[in-house]
């Protein structure tokens, strides 16, 4: 099956990669990014676990309201979706790997439908289909 994007973007990264800047073509993002000091840098700008983290916790809102309306359980407004991305060492390559912890909180709705909610929407948002098999990830429900 192929895609065919009704949208496309790009960003483009100068410097030193994780040390340096990144620019979106609408300029609307323009950071300096810097390794965090966990990982031994300064920890002064954004870094790409950042970004992705904030990309990933909106379209998983997006994916969590599309599919609760489409099942006829719309979620409340105050409803949120917090994303930790984990960056460390991957012992099958000795290079780096992702984690992903995917949190929903969903008030004032029974916990099991919730959860089926939050299933829903981990089905059908595009950043989980793209990591799915590649990234571990963790989904919780808060209620």
């Amino acid at each position: 099956m192929a895609i065919e994007p009704a949208y496309r973007v790009w960003s483009k990264a100068s410097g030193g990669g994780r040390d340096g800047e990144v620019v979106s073509e609408s300029g609307r993002i323009d950071l300096e990014l810097r390794p965090p000091a966990a990982l031994g840098g300064s920890g002064e700008g954004s870094n790409p676990e950042e970004l992705f983290s904030a990309g990933y916790s909106a379209c998983f809102l997006g994916a969590l309201r599309a599919t609760s309306k489409q099942a006829g359980s719309p979620v409340p407004d105050d409803s949120t979706v917090t994303v930790t991305v984990g960056i460390g060492k991957d012992p099958a390559d000795g290079g780096f790997g992702l984690v992903v912890e995917i949190e929903t909180y969903i008030p004032g709705v029974d916990e099991a439908k919730a959860k089926e909610l939050a299933d829903a929407a981990h089905a059908f948002c595009p950043y989980s289909k793209a990591t799915r098999g590649n990234i571990d990830h963790t989904l919780t429900v808060r209620v």
